[in-house]
């Protein structure tokens, strides 16, 4: 375990427990609803995936402090410890999540190898950090014109910022990452390549948060989003 490895499983840790205590004293503060301080905890723990990348030394280490978090979000919400976070009419969500970046990052992340797809499990994640929390946050907004899908209540507002949020979050870790100093031995792609890559992948993305049954988007997005990347790319 390298100096980088130590480094990065403290600071993930602090940054994680950190963010849960000072949203759950905020929205208790200021009397936010729960869906929205739920929705800030997601983006916050979306994007540490970034810092992960960059800390870590090995790949190995850096999934540890997603893997661990997939046990105490399930004790999190069995004992409702964070009231931001989980309501007694939430789902499992957060637990799908953590496990969803984990096999990500466990089946694309390489730090040793002469392949590296660490782009496609960054790419993933942000489709589920940025989409859905956008088509949540903007849909209960400013949703007027709804739509039913499997037994789902989908507003037109929700599902076109789960499209457009979930673009650019892959295009920009697509364009900023692959072939990067971060992941020299991923595949370069140019930029209309990704364009088209993104624009697909979105699509995907916003049928499975459409369809998906409540809560179970936490797995359907980012892990499909991962496979037809890919699939894509490779």
């Amino acid at each position: 375990m390298s100096r980088g490895d130590i480094l990065g499983l403290i600071f993930s840790y602090v940054y994680a427990f950190a963010l849960l205590f000072i949203v759950e004293a905020i929205g208790k503060k200021f009397h936010i609803s729960q869906n929205v301080t739920r929705k800030i905890i997601h983006i916050g723990a979306g994007l540490w995936v970034w810092p992960i990348l960059f800390l870590f030394d090995h790949w190995y280490f850096g999934i540890i402090p997603f893997a661990t978090f997939i046990a105490l979000n399930y004790i999190f919400y069995k004992k409702h410890s964070f009231e931001q976070m989980d309501a007694s009419q939430s789902t499992l969500g957060t637990v799908y999540f953590a496990f969803s970046i984990t096999l990500l990052f466990a089946a694309f992340w390489r730090t040793d190898s002469l392949i590296d797809r660490a782009p496609i499990a960054i790419a993933a994640t942000m489709a589920m950090t940025l989409g859905d929390a956008f088509a949540a946050l903007l849909g209960q907004r400013f949703g007027r014109h709804y739509f039913h899908i499997f037994g789902n209540t989908k507003s037109s507002v929700g599902s076109s910022a789960m499209f457009v949020f979930s673009f650019l979050g892959i295009f920009l870790s697509l364009v900023f990452l692959s072939g990067s100093v971060w992941s020299p031995a991923s595949a370069v792609l140019s930029l209309q390549t990704a364009v088209t890559f993104s624009l697909l992948t979105a699509l995907v993305a916003t049928v499975a948060e459409a369809v998906s049954p409540v809560g179970t988007d936490n797995l359907s997005v980012p892990l499909l989003s991962g496979l037809v990347l890919f699939l894509l790319i490779s």
